[in-house]
């Protein structure tokens, strides 16, 4: 191999391992923030003033959740952190929904895929197709990057606790929720 091609080859070689342990990193990394309580209060009540479908097309309103702990979870067929985390959300539906606690999963996707994806992994938790009004919700929500997964929770009295941008895992979700079921 020539030099100008070895030099090529291992700069191919290090911009790739770069990009590999970015995308590793922010898949595991997971990002708290913080929102203040005029926000807060405000994407509560969009949150509660929406309705999305479900795959099948079932109009499902938001404020039929009210006055119980719920984790939102902003999600994609196509988003492999998001992939990732449903089996530790499935979990955690099952060990708190009779709890008065119920995970949402909106999906920023299309219905068919969001069917088809639901079906394949038994969620057993609501799903809800929201496509891009998804978008905007999760904005009002306190996401303005768009990125996936994001989850927020939301206790009894409607307030936003928590919004979490990244993949999730169980013990943090039981880190939010137990102290208020």
């Amino acid at each position: 191999m020539s030099r100008p091609n070895k030099f090529s080859f291992y700069v191919i070689v290090a911009i790739l391992s770069l990009a590999a342990g970015v995308a590793y990193k922010s898949r595991e990394m997971g990002i708290t923030t913080t929102l203040p309580d005029s926000v807060r209060q405000v994407a509560a009540e969009t949150f509660f003033n929406t309705t999305l479908s479900t795959p099948e097309g079932i109009p499902q309103a938001m404020s039929q959740w009210q006055g119980k702990v719920i984790v939102v979870n902003f999600w994609a067929t196509w988003c492999l952190p998001c992939r990732d985390e449903i089996p530790e959300l499935i979990d955690t539906y099952t060990t708190y929904h009779q709890k008065d606690f119920v995970i949402v999963g909106i999906a920023i996707d299309n219905a068919e895929k969001v069917a088809a994806f639901s079906k394949e992994f038994n969620i057993n938790y609501p799903v809800l197709a929201g496509e891009f009004d998804a978008f905007t919700l999760a904005e009002a929500m306190g996401n303005p990057q768009g990125a996936l997964p994001f989850t927020v929770t939301i206790d009894r009295n409607g307030t936003i606790i928590d919004t979490h941008l990244g993949r999730i895992k169980k013990q943090q979700i039981e880190k939010i929720i137990q102290p208020i079921l």
